[in-house]
């Protein structure tokens, strides 16, 4: 596996969002933050999407999920007792059920209400040097919650028509959240995915994204690849599942490009 730089800083939260589904967010989640592992420094993910996928693909059954982030949320745990180990070294869970549904009606009601996981995050998780939170694909009080509670915004972003539109509204919603609840809040990058070369469209908005919003798009595209999509079903990160693949391999470049900006900024 190739050297990815250290990163001589304190623990980062990143929340990877998209309002629009199926644009590979929690693929770009648990295979990031395996990639990240695996070179070396904690990660925690935090699957805070009630379809609980980013706990699937990392091989967490729902039955294993015992404390989850709901319990977190409504002040019923601590985000270390519901931390839990996987199979990959040095990456650990936070898992999410169907219960997380919800936690979106009972934050509207509750006090603090986008705040509560920033304060989970604030009392547990410091050794992590990084915190990655799977948001789900809407832009409501969970969503708003993992922005608040991060640092970076990471988007995944697919290559296909009308991409900035729905890019759009994603960045009007950090902005807000950044000017009235979190002003540390930046845009991490843009993550072009599920690109197909052999499609002119994906290098039309591959171009296009790279116009408008220059060097926040990752030099680095996730391809289109069929290991990628047959990884979870086995409850495995790509890297694991087969390691040689061009999916694989695109997450390792990701993870480098990522902690060599990490580096820089530091």
């Amino acid at each position: 596996m190739a050297k990815v730089p250290a990163v001589p800083r304190p623990r980062r939260v990143i929340a990877v969002a998209n309002q629009k589904g199926g644009v590979g967010k929690t693929t770009t989640v648990v295979n990031l933050a395996t990639a990240i592992a695996a070179a070396g420094h904690k990660v925690v993910v935090i699957d805070f999407d009630p379809q609980g996928n980013a706990s699937t693909g990392l091989g967490v059954a729902a039955a294993a999920r015992e404390t989850t982030v709901y319990e977190v949320l409504l002040g019923e745990a601590t985000l270390d007792e519901a931390t839990m180990a996987t199979r990959v070294p040095n990456l650990f869970l936070v898992p999410a059920t169907r219960d997380l549904v919800g936690a979106e009606v009972e934050l509207l009601e509750g006090e603090r209400r986008e705040s509560r996981l920033r304060e989970a995050l604030e009392a547990g998780a410091s050794d992590a040097a990084f915190v990655l939170i799977d948001c789900p694909p809407s832009l409501g009080m969970l969503t708003v919650n993992g922005l608040v509670a991060a640092d970076e915004v990471l988007v995944p972003l697919q290559c296909e028509f009308l991409a900035l539109e729905g890019l759009s509204h994603l960045l009007h919603t950090v902005e807000r959240i950044r000017r009235g609840l979190n002003p540390r809040l930046v845009i991490q990058g843009i993550v072009l995915t599920m690109f197909d070369k052999r499609n002119n469209l994906s290098e039309v908005v591959a171009a296009d994204v790279r116009t408008h919003l220059g060097d926040k798009v990752f030099t680095t595209v996730i391809p289109r690849n069929v290991r990628i999509s047959e990884a979870p079903s086995h409850g495995l990160p790509v890297m694991l599942y087969d390691w040689r693949s061009a999916g694989a391999q695109a997450y390792i470049q990701l993870a480098r490009e990522l902690l060599t900006r990490e580096a820089s900024a530091a």
